[in-house]
């Protein structure tokens, strides 16, 4: 039976309250703000940022020795619903983005059926309203069952409210119809998130294609497959001036044509995972499938690639890929198994531990990357402190000591190569349009 360890409510916008947070390190990328400071919430929204406010509010969280930042975003969760519950829903895959400090989500639309109509997209509006604890958006797909053969309803599903597509999981193959994705969404600014590998070039692959799948004797994914659909897509959202973002890069040749890109114009951005900036294929153990994940882990050379295109701009986001499976599912060799894990509740702490305690990484750069730069690139209301705003903020402690422990996951997902990792900060309180979720 897994241990509650948050004190969960329904997040539903506060009205007539007054809620002050005091004292606390309050960092907004959005507005360069990086200071001591109190947040006042009036009624779900931002009322003031200042030092030392004189407010008798109904509610108030003492954040000294804390940092305040806007709520943390991931666009590439994969809630599964509709279709397998069973593996994570909007109900709890929300619980888990709460415990990790997340208050917007994006869903991926590999699920059964395929998110590509719009009568669909209301639907889980709809439920994400229903039953979710944060804000969840939802992405819908490229092409009709995500075959890549034919468009989806790209229009009638922007109608109904996708932030932007998505054939994720798969590669588009077809140049053709990727190129026309491009084309017709080009005038209404919508992305097309690109899952890179030249299907040729990894089927059957497991692993990273190098020494160590040599010696495990596993089949690998080689980094030029990622490279060469990088590549492609970056040159055709130059040819017809659409947007493309990169999801979940792994290879440092990628990072390096992606910054090119941006260079001379192109309308690319990108986004990168904690377990992609902090684990190598070493890690890779035949009897442990948790650390078989698509793309696959990379390389030291890759890894510090990846942070580099962090720092320097050329990677926009980080992501968490958060793909939570069945138990049943991964407890298979190695070569059966899904690829992916559950990764809400621990990508901060691995990032805080990993990246900003080793000094690899500054927090005002890291926060960025997980609130105003996602919110940005997709047109969210979202990711900032601005004076009426939403309410929703992260405050961490970045001196929490915890260690990792499925059984106290609220995801239904299992399976992580970060179970046991002994770790360093963590978010302490989520504010999900003004009401306050707090750590126990």
């Amino acid at each position: 039976m897994k241990k509650n360890i948050w004190h969960i409510q329904r997040a539903q916008s506060s009205i007539n309250s007054t809620f002050l947070i005091r004292g606390g390190r309050v960092i907004d990328p959005a507005n360069k703000i990086d200071k001591i400071a109190d947040v006042l919430i009036v009624d779900g929204k931002i009322a003031a940022v200042e030092e030392n406010i004189t407010f008798d509010a109904q509610e108030t969280f003492d954040a000294t020795g804390k940092v305040v930042t806007p709520g943390l975003i991931d666009m590439h969760v994969h809630f599964r619903e509709p279709g397998q519950e069973a593996k994570e829903d909007f109900e709890s895959g929300s619980r888990a983005a709460v415990a990790g400090g997340f208050t917007t989500v994006a869903t991926m639309p590999n699920t059964s059926p395929v998110v590509d109509n719009s009568a669909l997209v209301r639907s889980m509006i709809k439920r994400a309203e229903d039953v979710g604890l944060i804000n969840i958006k939802i992405i819908g797909a490229v092409t009709k069952n995500q075959n890549g053969q034919e468009l989806a309803e790209l229009f009638d599903m922007i109608d109904a409210g996708v932030v932007a597509f998505s054939d994720d999981g798969h590669f588009d193959d077809n140049a053709k119809i990727f190129m026309n994705a491009l084309d017709y969404l080009q005038p209404t600014g919508k992305i097309i998130i690109c899952h890179e590998e030249e299907t040729s070039l990894v089927k059957e692959g497991v692993m990273n294609e190098g020494k160590r799948s040599a010696i495990l004797g596993l089949k690998g994914r080689p980094t030029v497959a990622e490279d060469i659909a990088v590549a492609r897509d970056a040159l055709l959202a130059e040819y017809t001036g659409g947007r493309v973002h990169i999801a979940h890069m792994s290879s440092a040749r990628s990072v390096e044509i992606v910054r090119d890109a941006k260079k001379r114009g192109v309308k690319i951005t990108a986004e990168v995972t904690p377990q992609h900036l902090t684990m190598t294929d070493d890690l890779v153990d035949p009897s442990d499938t948790s650390t078989k994940i698509n793309p696959p882990l990379r390389t030291q050379k890759d890894c510090d690639a990846l942070l580099e295109g962090l720092k320097d701009g050329t990677i926009d986001a980080i992501v968490t890929d958060h793909s939570p499976h069945a138990p049943e599912e991964k407890d298979r060799e190695y070569i059966y198994a899904p690829s992916g894990f559950p990764g809400l509740e621990t990508s901060l702490g691995i990032l805080l531990t990993d990246l900003y305690h080793k000094n690899k990484i500054d927090l005002p750069t890291l926060i960025s990357k997980m609130t105003y730069e996602p919110a940005k690139i997709f047109g969210l209301d979202a990711g900032n402190l601005t004076i009426g705003a939403p309410a929703d903020i992260t405050i961490i402690d970045t001196e929490r000591a915890w260690t990792v422990d499925a059984e106290k996951f609220y995801t239904r997902g299992s399976h992580s190569p970060f179970v046991g990792r002994n770790l360093k900060g963590r978010a302490v309180a989520t504010i999900v349009h003004g009401n306050l979720m707090r750590l126990l």
